[in-house]
């Protein structure tokens, strides 16, 4: 947790958020229309428990803003913050099965497909930043959304695109395991764009962002390396080995299988350093067969009905979430043999 100037008066705030694209754009969004003296706490993308970073002593009439963390996974810890006095404006388009009325809650919640926690916003603000908030759904992998906002925008292909590409590499730079497998920490991402009101001078002007896009394009390259673990028509498996360069490059794989859009369901799995597995689901068919419904299934998994994902599959448990994984989206069984690397 760290401080952030976007103004000269001092009050006390909590800007709790997603490190990806749409938890950063969300909160950009949210700052350029309201400044504010604020604690920034957030992590790498699935680090989302952040609510418990928040200290009770520092509640009573303090101000919390939360973006792009699931409530049901911060239910608890959202109750706690309320009692101690903070007043809370949260948004969010994941799971919210353990929402609850208070009165010092703002709720803005919607768990629909097509929309992410900046879209949310960008409604919230009738549009006024909508630039950013295209950035995040490109970077969210709501590309039909995303050219939607653009077209109403009226950009063209060439800004269209920059806007694509800008979300898609802030999004990869949540993926790690720890803020060590990170080219730049979420925090001083959000701080190094939060001083550019439009996205295309952050593009034009941004060192740091010319150092992610190296970043970015030089782990694409090693996607073209690798091979699924198993794969039938309808889904594949694909398991990464323990390394920083495949866990920043795991949510781009993700999102590249599913942008195919032909119906089919993909599991991309990170061996982490304690020996289990973080997880990334993608259904081919989410209104069938939801992601979160096949993750909801291992304890620490959840998401959206299309994007799900688990923190920590024990490695004892790798060959039931593959059996599980079939069956749930009705594939077949894969052949016998020792688990193995995808590259």
């Amino acid at each position: 947790m760290d401080q952030h100037h976007s103004s000269t008066v001092a009050a006390v705030a909590y800007d709790v958020f997603n490190g990806d694209a749409d938890g950063i754009c969300a909160l950009h969004q949210m700052r350029l229309h309201a400044p504010a003296y604020t604690a920034l706490v957030t992590g790498v993308k699935r680090d989302i428990e952040l609510l418990r970073k928040v200290p009770s002593h520092a509640c009573a009439g303090a101000s919390v803003l939360v973006l792009d963390i699931s409530l049901d996974a911060n239910a608890g810890e959202l109750r706690r913050v309320l009692d101690a006095g903070a007043r809370v404006e949260y948004f969010d388009h994941h799971s919210a099965d353990q929402a609850f009325l208070h009165p010092a809650l703002r709720l803005h919640c919607n768990a629909a497909p097509d929309v992410c926690t900046s879209i949310l916003v960008d409604r919230h603000l009738g549009g006024r930043y909508r630039r950013w908030a295209v950035t995040a759904a490109f970077g969210d992998n709501l590309e039909p959304e995303a050219r939607q906002l653009a077209q109403s925008l009226a950009l063209d292909d060439a800004a269209t695109a920059a806007l694509a590409q800008l979300g898609q590499a802030i999004n990869y730079n949540a993926y790690g395991e720890c803020l060590e497998d990170l080219h730049i920490a979420p925090a001083a991402l959000y701080r190094e764009l939060s001083g550019y009101e439009d996205p295309f001078d952050f593009i034009a002007a941004s060192d740091a962002y010319r150092g992610l896009l190296d970043g970015y394009r030089a782990d694409c390259g090693l996607l073209r390396e690798l091979r699924p673990y198993w794969e039938e028509p309808g889904g594949a498996i694909y398991v990464l080995p323990a390394a920083p360069w495949s866990r920043r490059i795991s949510g781009v794989l993700a999102n590249s299988l599913a942008a195919r859009r032909d119906g089919s369901s993909f599991a991309v799995l990170n061996e982490r350093t304690d020996g289990s597995y973080l997880v990334s689901v993608r259904s081919g068919a989410p209104a069938l067969y939801s992601a979160c419904g096949l993750c909801q299934q291992f304890e620490g998994g959840g998401g959206r009905v299309a994007a799900a994902g688990i923190n920590s599959l024990p490695q004892g448990e790798l060959g039931r979430f593959m059996d599980r994984f079939r069956h749930y989206f009705g594939l077949s069984a894969a052949p016998a043999g020792d688990i193995g690397h995808a590259c």
